[in-house]
């Protein structure tokens, strides 16, 4: 039987490798641009007499912010957050000097030296700072991962937070300062830092300010100046001091209460005719209150908690310790600015000057805000891609 010739088996043609699509986080984007819908809403009502030759003066200014920060959103999700690593030392240097600059050059603004006046808006150090520090505080950590149980790391990651701290509180921003300390230890709990530590942490802190609070100014000595302890400890006696100190929460809440369900009448709010101080930035949250009331604040809190959920799942998500602990950094700073600034409108936390994420006026504020979500991007398209190599399936 003749034998049939050996050929050479016939290759199935491969398709050429599709080109990875690096998609950005559909829920956590849609969070960011419905809180700046609501920012600009917000503003439109809460600034409109301000400034009566311009009443879109801070809407425009919000609307350019907001775009500018978005598009820098975009660019540094399409980096690999990975390589801010080896730049540690110098995004720390960075921050310690973009805060010694504002101190040395920046104008003074109702008693603080926080910003150096640019011919768009006002540069403030300590707000970058936050992300500044996130950065390179989560890249120590990774270096020390080994010995994160070790007493000396955790002291080193908190003289590493403090020395900006306090630096920031000179100017004074208080808040700021405290936003430092909590990503600090928000840092230290995903790392792994044992709970003694953790503990011991959390009664030094405690103790620190019931000492700067309480036990210094009654022996004479006032760390603080009496103005800022004032505004620290009126909200523990509301109807005392309505018209001073206790003045601007009296307002807030009387705001937020007349707003109702879906809001106060146009012809009725008291806020665009400034009856609470600092409408479009601390206490923009009463501002949201009174006009779009029950449906609005709830509507706003919603959102704050999408984007929030979001940020711990891309934690989970994260392809290494370094973009756990950024997204960390990131989910202590937004859940503490939220939960305090809102807090103090409604009066049940100090007035801090802590800032509401992508709702407070301000252009420091909102591209800051908008380059951590920037960060959470990237090591969620990073997450992905490395799944995706690996022919994994991530769940969202």
């Amino acid at each position: 039987m003749p034998l049939s010739p050996i050929s050479q088996p016939e290759e199935t043609p491969v398709a050429p490798p599709r080109a990875l699509r690096l998609p950005l986080d559909p829920l956590l984007t849609l969070a960011v641009i419905g809180l700046g819908i609501c920012s600009v809403a917000t503003l439109h009502v809460a600034t409109a007499k301000l400034i009566p030759d311009d009443p879109h003066y801070y809407v425009v200014r919000q609307a350019v912010y907001l775009c500018v920060g978005f598009v820098l959103m975009l660019g540094l999700s399409r980096i690999d957050y990975s390589q801010l690593r080896q730049f540690k030392r110098g995004i720390y240097a960075a921050l310690i000097l973009s805060i010694l600059l504002v101190l040395g050059l920046g104008h003074n603004a109702n008693g603080s030296t926080r910003a150096i006046s640019l011919p768009f808006f006002s540069f403030q150090a300590s707000e970058l700072g936050k992300v500044l520090l996130i950065v390179s505080l989560s890249a120590f950590i990774v270096e020390r991962s080994r010995a994160i149980r070790q007493r000396d790391t955790t002291i080193r990651v908190l003289v590493g937070a403090l020395i900006p701290a306090i630096l920031v509180i000179a100017q004074p921003d208080l808040g700021s300062g405290m936003v430092y300390v909590v990503v600090a230890c928000a840092l230290l709990f995903i790392a792994g830092t044992s709970w003694k530590a953790l503990a011991a942490l959390a009664a030094l802190i405690a103790l620190s300010a019931a000492f700067v609070l309480v036990a210094a100014p009654a022996a004479g000595v006032h760390v603080l100046k009496s103005y800022e302890t004032d505004r620290l400890t009126a909200f523990l006696h509301p109807s005392e001091n309505t018209q001073t100190e206790g003045y601007q929460q009296a307002e807030s809440k009387i705001a937020i209460g007349a707003g109702g369900k879906t809001g106060r009448p146009a012809g009725l709010r008291q806020i665009p005719n400034g009856f609470v101080p600092e409408s479009d930035t601390d206490f923009v949250f009463a501002a949201v209150g009174e006009t779009y009331g029950f449906v609005g604040a709830g509507l706003v809190l919603l959102l704050y908690a999408l984007l929030i959920s979001r940020t711990l799942r891309i934690l989970v998500m994260a392809k290494d310790l370094f973009g756990s602990l950024v997204a960390a950094g990131v989910a202590g700073m937004l859940m503490f600015q939220v939960f305090v600034n809102v807090g103090m409108t409604v009066g049940i936390m100090p007035i801090t000057g802590v800032t509401l994420p992508l709702m407070s006026y301000g252009g420091s504020s909102v591209i800051t805000t908008l380059l951590a979500v920037g960060l959470l991007q990237s090591i969620y398209v990073q997450a992905r891609a490395s799944a995706a190599l690996k022919g994994r399936v991530l769940r969202d």
